[in-house]
Order: structure tokens, then sequence, then C-alpha cells
């Protein structure tokens, strides 16, 4: 039987699910609409979204699992399901997954329970632990394409228990390379990667990879902020052991992100934080703690984000997220053809849209991306300067930053060639071309 391909979102489709975001009625300095090309960054938010966390604090604010009151019904039940609805959108479990206040603190909590687990005595001889203990001769490995998130926190892991870190390197265009998976090695514990570059839009060789670390028996962390909000993501079909996103990258609110974990695992994993909320019991002599996930949630929890957070699941849901794929296949062509054909431009990163998404980063010759940036944004352009909390990744690329324009859920072919427009202009103005 022949399966259906997703179409991409008809014009007419776009342009009514751009009028849900109040924000792209802004104008910029120009004069004209905004051209927002800065999703890698963070994306803007649906109003329904906005209307779900204002609505939360108008009508059921309240601290969630304490009070018998009603509120407190109404919050704890919103906080649940929004706890469901995002871990499914994912392919997980409601009890899989930890709220965080980011996905950088999910990838730490990962580590920290790590070194907890080498360290406390209590562990020692502890099968279900075994798979988290880390010391002299073991080996963590990530690869050069990472943001610093998922790049410090094995590194500063590493100097603390005498551990190994080593990395996967990258193709000449910027791709991780497969020629060098010999470095997970049979003594490595962990293998931490991302799913799509917040960099080059590259997309990772997931299947390969996994393979590798399930053949040495390491664990698989997937950093997904990116590529959540661009394309379907299912942990379990990609067969990882973890995975961290991010609220405010997927049209949520900020001050909330995630990790999912599989159930086995998180109920292995010890405790990183410890206070209130994360406790089923306390002594004067110790304490015994709750089942995952709410054993990683020590203190007051982003009740309100978290619930908004289910609503722009909810929205990206009815968008579909195989839809949303295929509109950025079109996006991600038309912005590598824009910006390749610009003179005295370099393309950071695959130079086709094959196996990319929409995000691109670039280097001008004899223009620095701050000046690059400020331009385009005199033409009502929002892009991203800077190193994108990934210099390993520039100093690959010979380059201390870069200009970075990416595509998000409301971004248009049409404002894509603005930037090429744009950006044609660039040396002239400062004095190049």
């Amino acid at each position: 039987m022949t399966v259906a391909q997703p179409t991409p979102l008809t014009d007419a489709e776009l342009s009514q699910l751009r009028e849900q975001f109040p924000i792209l009625s802004r104008t910029g300095r120009d004069g004209q609409a905004i051209a927002y090309l800065d999703s890698a960054a963070t994306a803007q938010k649906p109003q329904r979204v906005i209307d779900t966390e204002k609505r939360f604090y108008e009508l059921s604010n309240a601290a969630v699992n304490r009070g018998t009151h009603e509120l407190g019904d109404e919050a704890t039940q919103a906080f649940d399901d929004a706890r469901t609805t995002v871990s499914a959108f994912i392919g997980g479990q409601t009890d899989e997954l930890v709220w965080t206040k980011n996905a950088t603190e999910g990838l730490n909590l990962i580590a920290y329970a790590m070194q907890n687990a080498s360290l406390d005595k209590t562990y020692a001889g502890n099968a279900q632990t075994e798979c988290f203990r880390i010391g002299p001769g073991d080996r963590i490995v990530t690869t050069r394409a990472e943001h610093h998130a998922n790049l410090l926190p094995w590194q500063e892991l590493c100097k603390r228990t005498g551990a190994e870190f080593a990395y996967l390197d990258l193709t000449p265009e910027g791709r991780i390379d497969l020629e060098t998976l010999s470095v997970i090695t049979p003594n490595t514990k962990l293998v931490a990667f991302t799913h799509m570059s917040n960099v080059t839009g590259a997309i990772s060789p997931v299947a390969e990879i996994v393979a590798a670390a399930r053949a040495v028996g390491a664990l698989v962390v997937l950093d997904t902020c990116q590529s959540a909000a661009h394309m379907p993501v299912d942990v379990r079909a990609l067969d990882v052991d973890f995975a961290v996103m991010s609220s405010h990258k997927m049209c949520g609110p900020t001050g909330v992100g995630a990790l999912w974990g599989r159930a086995e695992l998180l109920d292995a994993m010890p405790p990183v934080l410890s206070g209130g909320s994360m406790i089923a019991t306390v002594s004067m002599e110790g304490a015994r703690y709750l089942p995952a996930p709410h054993r990683f949630e020590a203190g007051s929890q982003p009740v309100a984000q978290a619930v908004a957070w289910a609503e722009a699941v909810e929205f990206l849901k009815t968008v579909g997220m195989d839809r949303v794929a295929a509109t950025e296949e079109i996006l991600a062509e038309a912005m590598v053809a824009e910006i390749a054909a610009v003179p005295g431009l370099r393309i950071l990163g695959p130079e086709t849209a094959e196996n990319r998404a929409a995000v691109v980063s670039f280097a001008v010759d004899g223009v620095h991306p701050h000046d690059v940036g400020q331009f385009l944004d005199a033409s009502s352009i929002a892009v991203r300067v800077g190193h994108h909390c990934a210099i390993p990744l520039h100093t690959f690329f010979g380059v201390r930053s870069s200009t970075r324009a990416s595509a998000g859920l409301t971004t248009t072919v049409e404002e894509v060639q603005r930037l090429g427009a744009a950006l044609s202009g660039v040396q002239k103005f400062f004095g190049g071309y």
C-alpha cells in the first residue's frame, strides 16, 4: 500500500496560521513587517498559548499537589495533564517526563545523577544503578557539533570523576563524520548528541550513532531542542534512552523545559536536587524519595508555563508536525539558494537543502556578524549573530562567530527572499564589493 506523503502548508493555510501570532503584526525600523528569522533562538507564540498562561493565573492559580481546595485540585489536574500531553508528543509516557527550567538543566540533571551514583556508597553494588556509575577508565562521547549545553556538562563530569572525554568529529561540510564512530569504545558509558544542529541545520545520523552506542552498552542522550519544533520526533522509534527539549523553541513559554527518560532508567537514577515536593517521608535521620519523575522536581514548579506548553503542543498537533517538516523543506531549499547566491558570503555547513532544516549560518567576507545583523535589522529582518553557544563548531569552520537565519512555523518564502535581497547589499554598504 502506498503511503501518502505529507503536503506542505498552502499559502492560504500559512496566512491563517500567521494571523494567530500577534507579534507578527509588528513593524520594524523601516516600517515593513518584521521578517522574524530567529526561531532557532526562540519561537514566537500563538494567541491561544498566551491566553492559556494568562487564564491559568486568572482563574486556576494555586500550588500543585498540596491543597485540598478547588483551586488546588484544578491546578494539579492541569499540571498533570500537561505532563501527559508533552510527553506523548515525543512518544513518551506520563511518568517518563521530568519538568526542568530548560533543556540545559535536563542535561545537567543526568550528569549530576551519574556523579551521585558514583560517589554515594548506598548505590554501590546496585545492579539497576550500575549503568550510571562512572569513573577512571570509563568514557563519555559527544560530538563537535554540540551546543555548549550538551558539551560542558559532560566535560565537567569527566573532570570530576576522572572519566575520559571523547567526541565524534565532522566532515568538511559540518555533518557528523561516521568514520569517527570508533571513538565509541567498549568502555563508553554514555553517548550524547544533537538531533539537529542549531548552527548548520544538519540532521544527525541517529540510527548509526545509536547502533554504535548499543553495541557497547552505552546510554544514549539526544538533544531535540531544535528538531522537536521542526519535525516529528518519536523517542522510542529513535531508540534513545534520554531526550531533552525546550518549551520556548516550540511556541511555548520561556522558563520550562523537560527531560524525557525511559521509566526504568529514571527509576534507577539518584536524585540531584533535594528539598520539598520530591520526598515520600523525612525524619531527622534521613529521607525516602518519591518515585520518578517527581523525585527530580524539588521545590515549586513552573505550573503555568507547563500548562501553556501543553497548549503549544496541542497547537502544533493541529498543524501537523509532518506538514511542518514538509513546509520547512521548501524553506530550507529557498534559504540555502538565496544565501549561497550572495557574492563574498560563505555558508557554514551543508550547502544543499538535503537532510537539513531551514537553519543557515554564514560568514560575510570582511564584515563582522554584528554589523550584518544591524544592517538586516534596518530592513526589519531579525536574525541571530554571535557564536550561537557553539564555539568549537565555529572554530572548526575557521571563524569566531556568524550570522544565522532560521525559519519557523510561520516563515514564508517571501521573507526568505527579503533576506536574500538585503544580504546582497551588505558588502557594498560596508565598503566591500
